[in-house]
């Protein structure tokens, strides 16, 4: 498949990927597009520190249940109008954030960009339809690895736009302005005129295959009484994070007490309206009027876990990205600049690490076996990271991060290489609570980093000693964490039906003698 995928790169189930995978980098670009500015935008609004991680926690918050939304239109609509209606969006809110003039307006606008990172849900389903079980692993890797590179292609690429984009104009000091409202506006507007260029060159599913559609999208349709309440307390977290970011909005200023409270009780709302959609679409079920077959049941703790995994690798990942450079140059005396390009090799190893996991996955004959393995390696990974002092090696400590990166990557690959092949009816949907689930991960992650200081120094300003143990605990909390979801995957996560099958759960032989085939390829390859 990695030959032709260069080889068909302009036909086919190729076209489609390539076109795909941009989609997600742009919506990455746009959702990452204020971490390489945080220093300016900092001393241009005169921001504390707690404000400055407040605005990381909203870049991610909405994504939530964002993803969640995204997933059921995705199921109902389809991906091509989905992704491209969601680039065109992605404009309003950049523009927003580059004409805010003071915080409150930051964080209005930082968490509208936060639905953009909802784009990743809809490639899934995208690729999905598009590649056979037996290579789902690898289009999935690329698809999500290659996408995902454009959060460190905004880290690299967006402060020297800023540069250029200053026409030369320099500060009081002589040093380069950078022009990072220009920026962050012109992502948004490249992202929506992608978004009508997707609309215009993509189709849903190949030729003689049939979208399968659930018939109510309110809700994740469950195929048993026990699942449905195991899906009941399975989006309590969902909703209890939000609460978690509204108390965090609230200890800067930005929610008075009582707004806070009004907050926690739209919330509960939310989730009292997500359970009732829930029932809608499970009340025959649980009424003993529908009654599924065996071959049409599935088990939602296979959800549950794949949910639970991608806490501990994508929300790991959203969490390190975020405190990584500071680390390096708190740890190692480094300047910023050094420490922002030996950080942004983190996230530079997508390119290879989420498709090698979905490589792996596809290749090692168990996608169950391989998901337990690599999250072990995570969590040893994190658990070795703790350990790093100032008495490292530099070079030494970069290699273990790429280690480390390398496994949490190839963790969130080999994930989606599984969420397709649940319930093929309702992927958009499985894959929206699991992505979403990841950013529950990276606000709780988030949350606890920027506690532990205050907890450690008694709520003084912290030194550097409790700094340094502040960043020991957040790595061993990661890493703990990981060990316990690989347990579950070894041990209560089972082997998807079909894994490496030749057709998609609901296809068969007519459907490929219908399709039409791309370009010289086989019909059976789509």
């Amino acid at each position: 498949m990695l030959g032709e995928l260069f080889a068909h790169f302009h036909r086919g189930r190729y076209r489609i990927l390539h076109l795909t995978w941009f989609a997600f980098f742009l919506s990455f670009v746009v959702w990452f597009n204020f971490a390489p500015f945080k220093g300016i935008i900092q001393a241009d609004f005169g921001l504390t520190e707690a404000q400055i991680r407040t605005l990381l926690i909203c870049n991610v918050a909405l994504t939530v249940p964002a993803r969640v939304i995204i997933g059921m239109l995705l199921d109902k609509y389809g991906p091509r109008i989905t992704y491209s209606l969601l680039l065109i969006y992605a404009a309003l809110p950049c523009i927003g954030f580059a004409l805010a003039q003071n915080f409150s307006q930051l964080v209005i606008a930082r968490l509208a960009l936060s639905i953009v990172g909802a784009g990743f849900v809809i490639g899934i389903r995208m690729v999905a339809e598009w590649f056979p079980p037996k290579e789902i692993g690898t289009a999935e890797g690329i698809y999500g690895g290659w996408g995902n590179f454009g959060s460190a292609a905004a880290a690299f690429s967006l402060p020297t736009l800023a540069i250029l984009l200053s026409l030369g104009a320099t500060d009081a000091a002589g040093a380069p302005i950078l022009s990072w409202r220009l920026v962050i506006a012109a992502t948004g507007i490249i992202a929506a005129c992608y978004g009508c260029i997707y609309y215009f060159n993509v189709q849903d599913h190949p030729p003689g295959k049939v979208y399968q559609r659930p018939k109510r999208t309110s809700g994740i349709e469950v195929t048993s009484r026990r699942d449905f309440w195991f899906l009941m307390a399975m989006n309590v977290p969902l909703v209890g994070i939000l609460a978690v970011l509204a108390w965090r909005l609230s200890k800067v200023g930005f929610l008075n007490p009582t707004t806070l409270l009004i907050t926690w009780a739209a919330l509960l709302g939310l989730y009292l309206f997500q359970a009732y959609g829930c029932w809608e679409t499970n009340k025959d079920l649980m009424l003993g009027r529908k009654h599924y077959s065996p071959e049409d049941r599935y088990r939602f703790s296979q959800v549950a876990i794949l949910e639970l995994t991608y806490i501990v690798n994508f929300g790991s990942e959203l969490a390190v990205v975020s405190m990584l450079p500071a680390f390096f140059q708190e740890t190692f005396g480094l300047s910023v600049v050094a420490a922002g390009w030996i950080a942004s090799s983190y996230a530079f190893m997508n390119l290879m690490s989420r498709p090698g996991g979905g490589i792996i996955s596809d290749k090692m004959g168990s996608r169950k076996n391989t998901m337990a393995i690599l999250t072990a390696g995570m969590g040893i990974g994190y658990l070795c990271m703790s350990t790093v002092t100032s008495n490292w090696l530099v070079p030494v400590a970069v290699v273990l991060t790429m280690c480390c990166s390398f496994f949490v990557q190839a963790g969130e690959g080999s994930t989606f290489a599984i969420v397709p092949l649940v319930k093929r009816r309702i992927t958009g949907q499985i894959a929206g609570n699991v992505g979403a689930y990841g950013n529950v991960g990276a606000v709780a992650y988030l949350t606890i980093f920027s506690l532990l200081p205050g907890w450690l120094g008694g709520g003084t300003a912290p030194s550097a000693a409790v700094l340094a143990q502040a960043n020991a605990i957040f790595f061993q909390v990661l890493g703990v964490t990981a060990m316990m979801v690989a347990f579950l995957c070894w041990f209560v996560l089972r082997e998807p039906k079909g894994s490496f099958a030749e057709l998609h759960e609901g296809e068969d032989d007519l459907a490929l003698t219908q399709a039409t085939p791309l370009s010289g390829e086989r019909s059976a390859q789509f």
